[in-house]
């Protein structure tokens, strides 16, 4: 088995960090299980957990067993890979797909998964030499995966720290209702915290979400910059078609790629 292992780490490592057709290929049949496994947590979390099928969770699970320990095999520091963040979301999401009797109210640490497709640099680094238009809009993408993230997250921790306590919250929508009333600042009222740990949790959202959340919607509906350092000043945010650096003045060379595919 020890003389398998060179020539399996060998393998993994063309399949996951080499240039060749194949190569490709094979990462990007990872992205789009990675998307298709997504929305089917999204999908799954709104669901009756009594008509949810644990089979396609185990299938999902397995897959991303045999993902993770190839990822190990190919990995040149595995005790570094195994603490990384990745790794660690990767052992939640399984955990959580393989153990539904005891983690069903914690369906929501699968939405984690997001989190590692936003932070697999390689797959973003196929996209950008792939796609002109995924470099243009990668700032807009990715804060769009942050605020998707976010808001599903909240969602959840609401669900479960409420889902017994308040009558007002009865399912997976309405705490994704409340959440979107508080971080947008509406406030309804039609659905109000009546515990002490969900006033805090409340208070929490406020405090912290509203500002983060904001912060992304913005990112994602400003207008697109170019980023190029000025030599004088030293800011690197620019109009696509600037000519002259608007802090300093010091006329400016923006690399473009000529007309949009």
């Amino acid at each position: 088995m020890a003389a398998d292992k060179p020539v399996l780490q060998t393998l993994f490592r063309q399949l996951y960090f080499g240039h060749s057709t194949r190569a490709r290929v094979f990462r990007y049949v990872l992205l789009a299980f990675d998307l298709i496994t997504i929305g089917y947590f999204i999908v799954s979390s709104v669901m009756d957990p009594e008509r949810h099928f644990h089979t396609l969770d185990y299938a999902i699970a397995a897959v991303l067993a045999l993902d993770y320990v190839a990822r190990l095999i190919a990995s040149a520091t595995p005790a570094r890979y195994i603490f990384s963040f990745t790794s660690v979301a990767d052992l939640v999401v399984i955990a959580s797909l393989v153990a539904p009797v005891f983690l069903e109210n914690f369906a929501f640490l699968r939405i984690v998964r997001m989190l590692r497709l936003l932070r697999s640099y390689h797959l973003l680094k196929e996209l950008r030499e792939a796609s002109s238009w995924f470099r243009r809009n990668e700032d807009i993408l990715q804060s769009a995966v942050n605020l998707v993230v976010f808001i599903f997250v909240v969602t959840a921790i609401v669900f479960v720290v409420e889902d017994d306590r308040n009558p007002n919250i009865n399912n997976y929508l309405d705490a994704l209702y409340f959440t979107v009333t508080t971080l947008t600042t509406t406030g309804f009222g039609d659905i109000t915290m009546t515990d002490s740990v969900g006033r805090l949790m409340t208070v929490l959202i406020m405090i912290f979400g509203v500002a983060l959340f904001l912060r992304l919607v913005q990112t994602i509906f400003r207008p697109s910059k170019a980023q190029l350092a000025c030599p004088d000043c030293g800011l690197n945010r620019h109009d696509t078609d600037a000519i002259h650096c608007k802090h300093c003045g010091r006329m400016l060379n923006i690399p473009t790629e000529g007309a949009w595919d």
